[in-house]
């Protein structure tokens, strides 16, 4: 199975050193100004999965409604959205995300978009301003899933992050409106009237 990732998020966050801390196990704690999209392989429930990372700059995620946001969430399978616990601002701006993504991206059902909402810098809990509960809250209503991570200090709960995208990428996959071709208009408009001969049996 392959997996398109967008990462996003507001400056300084940790979207780079969590997707370096995904692709390397290593921690890089500055990071310049850079577009990239990595490519990785990982086995996921014994099944291997090739993910692509699309990691941008700030700058370029905030203008909700560009045509590069459009481009990204239309290009994504799955999203990562990054907040600081210790920047209520991006807390905030992880919330207006989860919104915008879902009335771009057409599902059968909302509730299906793939979203990971991630609380990082845990390692930094005296300097919090956002609670684990807010976060939790947050994913609940808007159906999300939400994990709280140290990027710095720990590799496995990034891991954690990624494979339970991909749990939610796979379920979404089977629900993505697609556009029935003539041949599933056919089948449609058969099993109507072999319903309706079987109705009036």
């Amino acid at each position: 199975m392959d997996a398109n990732i967008v990462v996003m998020g507001t400056e300084s966050v940790g979207k780079s050193a969590l997707t370096v801390r995904l692709l390397t196990r290593r921690f890089i704690g500055e990071y310049g100004d850079i577009e990239s999209i990595y490519s990785h392989s990982s086995v996921v429930d014994g099944r291997e999965i090739s993910f692509n990372v699309w990691d941008s700059p700030y700058s370029e995620d905030s203008s909700v409604g560009t045509p590069l946001f459009e481009k990204k969430v239309q290009w994504a399978d799955g999203y990562v959205l990054v907040y600081s616990i210790c920047d209520r601002a991006s807390f905030n701006s992880v919330s207006r995300l989860v919104q915008t993504i879902k009335s771009t991206k057409d599902y059968l059902s909302a509730d299906k978009a793939p979203i990971v909402i991630v609380g990082n810098k845990r390692d930094l809990d005296h300097r919090r301003t956002v609670l684990s509960e807010e976060g939790r809250l947050l994913a609940l209503k808007t159906d999300c899933h939400f994990y709280e991570v140290s990027a710095a200090e720990n590799y496995h709960s990034v891991l954690k992050v990624f494979h339970g995208l991909v749990d939610r990428i796979k379920d979404a996959k089977l629900t993505i409106k697609r556009p029935l071709g003539l041949k599933g208009i056919v089948k449609s408009m058969s099993a109507v009237f072999a319903r309706r001969r079987t109705d009036s049996l």
